[in-house]
């Protein structure tokens, strides 16, 4: 018996091997004992020793910060691409990945790095083979380094100095996605996701504070108005198998992402609840682009070592997954893109969408949710007497647990053949174009039969969201029949971003253009409040 102990071990000596590393390859939280994470300058630095004598890694920009700061991206492929066009040429399906989008949440950051390193030096090259790899390790650059002690409690002082969460311009970049005010949001938009198209986007976060039992949750993108074939195949086959390859190789648990609270529901749980549909979330906007989309969410109130390592072996299992079944990939997301445009063809003005929706349960349960368990107690002093919930230091799983990550329409618009878009509103057309939409200016006199808006109210909201008095509006479609003539802007529907055009368009959009207030002066100059207003962007069905 001792010498089968001593074999084991043996065999486990042989099997873990140190790296022999220059320093220049090792982030900071690696050389701070875990301590620190790393400030613009590091990644910056970082990238550079990585990249340095590669053939197989490209750095271009994305844009430049408020404060001047580049926001790096970089392209890995075998062999060298630096171009869009090279990398479509090649036939290899693009994946995207990017950290820091708040820099309070500095896991992505690290992993990304590590990831750099694993790939152009150590033993992940052959991920390579089948795919293009665009990595963003520091996407939020500016807030990274305005780095303070106690702004996120919930990630138990690990590290103690992080950045803040909005960008230099005071946005939030991850609700930023439809009005797309922050100059990192028009970076990606125009200079990666239009000329890069990838095939799958990866946003890489941290929880705030949930005391699930997982290292890390997942979310695909929810595609409310979209095709449903690209969430399905992430739902059914990337994010299962990379959940299960996690826990076979590093006994790490990953799981679905959702928030619950012990005090509205009672212990044990019987629901946990994902977070709103809205195309402003990046991963979101993902479904409405017929691409695949997934979110991470690291567990905050594990050690940051821990951390960067479920965010790394996340990173690691989706590009092991993406490099053998990337061409099955594509052909969804081309297969989702063609039915999009044919529907518009065959049913636009007789088909309807959802425009708004309620969070309602999947109809399959998750049978063993894991949580951290509760003691429950009655509280009959003081003020206010009731039942109070304990935290305890075990995990337990929790059967057959709803799971509220399904999105229903509880308002629904005809899909038209496309939108006639009046001169004046120029700056509603260059939206759309910048976001890749084909838009055309007439040269002559057209006539258009659908649907006019009504408007009767718009109100917009008491409290500001990212700055914004949200606007919610009322009215009724009437059918009609009007002219357009030289210099508006004509929107034909039959084109791949059919359901994100029609998400921004539509005027009773719960995330569209009119809720980010682009209309709110036409409107308001126009009599909203005494009179009818006819909403701007006419939705027609025949075209002559």
């Amino acid at each position: 018996m001792r010498l089968f102990y001593l074999l084991i071990l043996s065999c486990f000596a042989f099997s873990v091997t140190a790296q022999d590393l220059p320093k220049a390859l090792l982030t900071t939280p690696e050389l701070s004992n875990y301590e620190k994470t790393s400030s613009y300058a590091d990644v910056m630095a970082f990238i550079d020793a990585v990249s340095k004598g590669s053939n197989k890694v490209t750095r271009i920009s994305m844009g430049k910060s408020l404060e001047g700061k580049d926001i790096p991206v970089l392209v890995l492929a075998n062999p060298k691409v630096s171009t869009p066009a090279e990398a479509k040429a090649s036939g290899k399906p693009i994946i995207y990945i990017q950290g820091n989008i708040h820099s309070g949440e500095v896991e992505g950051k690290e992993a990304v790095q590590v990831m750099l390193r694993e790939i152009l030096h150590g033993d992940k090259g052959y991920l390579l083979d089948n795919q293009i790899i665009l990595f963003a390790p520091i996407y939020n650059t500016d807030s990274n380094d305005k780095m303070e002690a106690g702004r996120r409690p919930s990630q138990e002082d690990s590290p103690k100095e992080v950045g803040i969460r909005e960008n230099s311009q005071g946005w939030d970049l991850n609700r930023d996605g439809i009005k797309q005010e922050a100059l990192e949001t028009n970076g990606l938009i125009q200079n990666i996701i239009v000329p890069w198209d990838p095939a799958l986007f990866v946003d890489l976060h941290t929880t705030n504070g949930v005391w699930h039992g997982y290292s890390l949750t997942w979310a695909p993108s929810y595609h409310t108005a979209g095709e449903k074939a690209p969430y399905d195949f992430t739902w059914d086959r990337i994010l299962p198998e990379v959940t299960s390859q996690v826990k076979k190789k590093d006994e790490i648990h990953l799981g679905p992402y959702g928030y619950f609270y012990p005090q509205r529901e009672g212990w044990p749980i019987k629901s946990i609840s994902t977070y709103n549909h809205h195309p402003r979330y990046l991963v979101n906007q993902f479904g409405l682009r017929n691409r695949m989309a997934i979110l991470s969410e690291a567990f905050a109130h594990e050690r940051l070592y821990q951390r960067i390592n479920s965010t790394y072996v996340f990173i690691r299992e989706i590009l092991e997954f993406t490099n053998k079944n990337g061409k099955e990939m594509l052909k969804v997301n081309a297969q989702a893109e063609a039915a999009a445009i044919q529907l518009v063809k065959e049913q636009g003005g007789k088909v309807s969408k959802g425009v708004r929706f309620e969070m309602t349960p999947l109809e399959e349960k998750i049978p063993a949710y894991r949580a951290y368990n509760y003691l429950v107690y009655d509280e009959t002093e003081g003020n206010r007497p009731g039942k109070r919930y304990l935290r305890k230091p075990e995990i337990v799983e929790l059967p057959d647990v709803v799971n509220y990550s399904a999105f229903t329409p509880t308002v629904t618009a005809i899909l038209p053949k496309g939108y006639i878009i009046p001169a004046e509103f120029a700056n509603i057309a260059e939206h759309l174009m910048k976001n890749g939409v084909k838009v055309t200016k007439l040269e002559k006199n057209v006539r258009a039969t659908g649907q006019a808006y009504k408007a009767t109210k718009l109100a917009l909201a008491q409290r500001p969201f990212e700055k914004h008095n949200m606007a919610t509006i009322e009215g009724a479609f009437e059918s009609t029949t009007k002219k357009f003539g030289k210099g508006d802007y004509w929107v034909d529907l039959a084109q791949p971003l059919a359901n994100l055009i029609f998400y921004m368009l539509e005027p009773e959009s719960d995330d569209g253009l009119v809720t980010w207030n682009f209309f709110d002066e036409y409107f308001q100059k126009n009599g909203i409040d005494q009179k009818a207003v006819e909403y701007p962007v006419f939705k027609y069905f025949e075209l002559k």
